[in-house]
């Protein structure tokens, strides 16, 4: 065990050193440090030095500034002394802290030059620097504040985009509403809008009213509400879940007992609840027709298909954009005004039915290659990696679906799939119908 003992005693200090005392000086009152180098024509040991330095500095300075007295009142703190001999040589450094002020101290050290033996050898010492403890003290204060500083403050900056988006979402959150007999959570606009989106929970209604769509109505978990059926029976509906498991559960539920117009695909584990507004707004646009995913993905795979790139525009509060009915049909662009604006997936798939052919498309659905559709074989292989999806009018069997996954493909359209016995997770399969 090691005793702590607080001391200016120089005596005491030698006997406790020999017990392995620890030290502590006061540092509170410590203003200079005192660095001496000796060397001594001899082998000496620490009791040595120390005897040399009292012995030939006693009455040198006065009773004032004498060292014993000095160490006594704390004004000095313990005379360090650390040396080694080596070839008949003893070398080393003497440390000595003081409270004196910077001309005392001068004088002290000055007056340790004088020593010239210790024990019997001849010895020089040599004040090699007086370091000033309050600056060293202050350099680490100053290196300390700029870690603090940089690392330890909060960001303070204001944004004003934020301050208005606080201030707006308090408003948006207070129109949220409840309907039908179980108080379901809806935004203010479902029973005025011509088109609803169906969501989860009142956090996923909340998030899309932050965001300026005022039309989603939550089914607040897997038994579905009875106002969400007659609702649906009205308006163009659009389901919009979770990417988990429990959003793959309500959707085959809602799929049974309402009449649904499209399926919005959020990302895979993504929660609407937590959706930033590019996210959310782009998978609303990307919604696909539910006849093109109800028999595919809800009668013969457990594996939902993620986000389907059919780009579609709607208003910022959320409502379709068409508004012409339940039929499907009535929602067709003719070919030439598709010719004018950027195609979608279904217009890919108008266009190549009946007509024998296939459109090899990149990930922004431009197309790359068109081509006869009994050449798809053929031109698969030439395709690069810019090449994303297929759209074909014809059925694809293993083999050619295989081909399709070994090239990076990520979905396929066809009239139909025959012979598929193991169907890849990495690509979609949508099925064109007649």
């Amino acid at each position: 065990m090691k005793y702590i003992i607080y001391t200016y005693d120089q005596a005491l200090h030698d006997l406790y050193d020999s017990w392995g005392c620890v030290y502590v000086y006061s540092t509170d009152t410590t203003k200079y440090l005192i660095h001496i180098s000796l060397t001594a024509e001899g082998v000496v040991e620490k009791p040595d030095v120390v005897g040399a330095i009292f012995g030939q500095t006693e009455g040198l300075l006065g009773e004032d500034l004498d060292l014993r007295d000095l160490q006594r009142t704390g004004r000095v703190g313990r005379i360090d002394v650390q040396i080694t001999s080596k070839k008949g040589e003893t070398k080393g450094e003497i440390l000595i802290s003081t409270s004196l002020d910077r001309a005392e101290t001068a004088i002290l050290a000055a007056s340790l030059e004088t020593i010239d033996r210790v024990g019997p050898c001849i010895a020089h010492v040599t004040v090699e620097s007086i370091e000033d403890i309050r600056v060293v003290k202050r350099k680490k204060i100053v290196e300390r504040a700029k870690e603090i500083l940089l690392d330890r403050f909060e960001e303070g900056v204001i944004d004003s985009d934020e301050l208005l988006d606080d201030v707006r979402q308090v408003i948006r959150i207070e129109k949220i509403g409840s309907i039908g007999d179980e108080k379901i959570p809806a935004g203010p606009n479902v029973l005025d809008s011509d088109a609803i989106i169906i969501v989860e929970g009142r956090a996923d209604v909340l998030n899309l009213l932050r965001y300026g769509i005022k039309n989603a109505v939550a089914v607040e978990g897997t038994h579905i509400p009875r106002i969400i059926e007659d609702l649906c029976e009205k308006k163009t509906a659009t389901a919009f879940f979770d990417g988990d498991r429990g959003g793959e559960l309500i959707l085959r539920e809602l799929l049974q007992v309402a009449d649904i117009d499209f399926v919005a695909f959020s990302p895979k584990g993504k929660s609407v609840e937590d959706m930033a507004r590019k996210e959310v707004i782009k998978t609303l646009r990307n919604k696909v027709p539910v006849e093109y995913i109800r028999d595919q993905y809800f009668e013969d795979s457990a594996e939902l298909p993620q986000e389907l790139r059919i780009p579609r525009i709607i208003p910022e509060d959320g409502e379709d954009a068409d508004r012409k009915g339940k039929n499907p049909a009535g929602m067709k662009r003719s070919r030439e005004v598709r010719k004018s604006g950027p195609l979608t997936i279904r217009d890919h798939i108008d266009d190549v039915r009946g007509q024998k052919l296939a459109r090899f498309l990149s990930d922004d659905l431009t197309l790359v290659k068109e081509l006869q559709s009994d050449e798809v074989e053929k031109g698969v292989e030439t395709v690069d990696s810019s090449v994303t999806g297929l759209v074909v009018d014809r059925s694809v069997d293993q083999k050619l679906l295989d081909r399709l996954v070994g090239k990076g493909l990520t979905y396929v359209a066809a009239k139909d799939f025959k012979g598929i016995i193991k169907r890849p997770l990495s690509i979609r399969l949508i099925k064109m119908g007649s």
